[in-house]
């Protein structure tokens, strides 16, 4: 697969999936469903039928689906999940009133992509706080009602050893639940620069199994919630690049949405 994150964020991240999945390589996208521009980007895929989408679930910097007095263990003065993962993981960890929000509030978000009437095609994290093993145990859970079958695994060596353990332990946990799940990513370490020669290296060597390459897209560098220092257009241009484009046609590998490549062995992405 080659994925978008943080659909429906801003309008222009959903202008730049939309443009990198007509006319380049983009084949799947993870909406954030309390997004400022969600409507917006469910408008979108309802006229990209090939496009897979699925749910990027948000437990820090973001909105959360739930009225705030719902969730108040976990969001700030401000109403927001805060941008402190750690602190969040903690209290998750340690304080059962954060953890059954966080609980509830996962499953309001899969109940709110729901609501939308696309079919779910994946599950991941903002900033892949899925790998927190209580928020992966939260999401089996609730993904069990909303036929959640795949789950992004964010290994890659170049992000760092340790995490990569970490991530494949976890990535173990969703295999024994029946998910699929990716053997690796590429674009976790180059996150915010993931350009086009980058893209152009990731698509020379795939290996055996199942790859996911994501990307931050977006027409603009600089949007309401954007990081910074994020080469958003870049990594637009790398999924409209035209050597990557020969790359993907030249190759033996299968490309697609999660969904489509389900129960494969072969060489996909």
């Amino acid at each position: 697969m080659i994925t978008a994150d943080d659909f429906g964020a801003a309008l222009a991240v959903n202008e730049a999936v939309e443009i990198a999945h007509r006319d380049g390589l983009l084949t799947a996208a993870s909406l954030m469903v309390a997004g400022a521009a969600a409507g917006d980007a469910v408008a979108r895929a309802r006229r990209l039928p090939a496009l897979g989408v699925g749910l990027h679930i948000v437990l820090a910097d973001g909105a959360p689906v739930l009225p705030a007095e719902q969730v108040s263990a976990l969001v700030g003065t401000d109403g927001r999940l805060p941008a402190d993962m750690v602190r969040t993981a903690f209290a998750i960890a340690c304080n059962p009133v954060a953890r059954r929000q966080m609980e509830a509030e996962v499953e309001a978000q899969f109940a709110a992509f729901a609501a939308t009437g696309l079919a779910l095609d994946h599950v991941n994290a903002h900033k892949h706080f899925h790998m927190h093993p209580l928020i992966a145990r939260a999401i089996v859970r609730a993904g069990r009602a909303y036929r959640l079958d795949a789950v992004r695994v964010p290994r890659e060596r170049a992000a760092g050893v340790l995490f990569e353990r970490w991530a494949a332990l976890i990535g173990g946990y969703f295999r024994r639940q029946g998910l699929m799940v990716t053997d690796r990513v590429a674009g976790l370490a180059a996150s915010g620069a993931f350009d086009a020669a980058r893209m152009r290296a990731a698509l020379a060597g795939l290996g055996d199994g199942l790859t996911e390459i994501y990307c931050h897209p977006a027409t603009s560098d600089e949007w309401p919630g954007s990081a910074r220092g994020y080469r958003y257009r870049d990594e637009l241009a790398a999924l409209l690049d035209q050597p990557a484009l020969a790359l993907r046609e030249g190759s033996a590998a299968r490309f697609g949405s999660f969904a489509s490549l389900h129960s494969t062995t072969r060489t996909t992405v």
